[in-house]
């Protein structure tokens, strides 16, 4: 069974357009780096849950929206080695700097898991 690493993160609307910009050279690199499939999603759909939702998860602010990502991968093992060339590749170097990501790090979930049902 598949492999997959799930994200969610708060962005400032107004940083959107740099936060696709980012995702759009991620998607590359990961995919040039063996990955199955890699996907981010902006919410469309998302309310205010009374105990847990996605906005709560992350803390949205009234100024930011919510970002659902993930990549697939064949095993956990191929993950691992996916994930180790792309964070020594140096199209994403400006991303591993302070400040390099146009969100809080801070808020963001993040995790992998096993595919149950494909």
């Amino acid at each position: 069974m598949e492999y997959v690493d799930g994200f969610l993160i708060a962005v400032p609307k107004k940083k959107l357009a740099e936060y696709k910009k980012m995702a759009k050279l991620s998607a590359k690199v990961w995919r040039d780096h063996g990955a199955l499939d890699y996907r981010e999603c902006v919410a469309d759909d998302v309310s205010w849950g009374k105990r847990t939702s996605f906005p709560r998860a992350v803390k949205r602010k009234p100024n930011e929206t919510v970002i659902f990502a993930y990549i697939t991968y064949k095993s956990r093992k191929h993950r691992d080695a996916v994930n180790k060339k792309c964070m020594n590749d140096k199209r994403l170097a400006k991303m591993m700097t302070p400040g390099g990501v146009p969100f809080d790090t801070k808020r963001m979930i993040w995790g992998g898991f096993k595919t149950i049902v494909s």
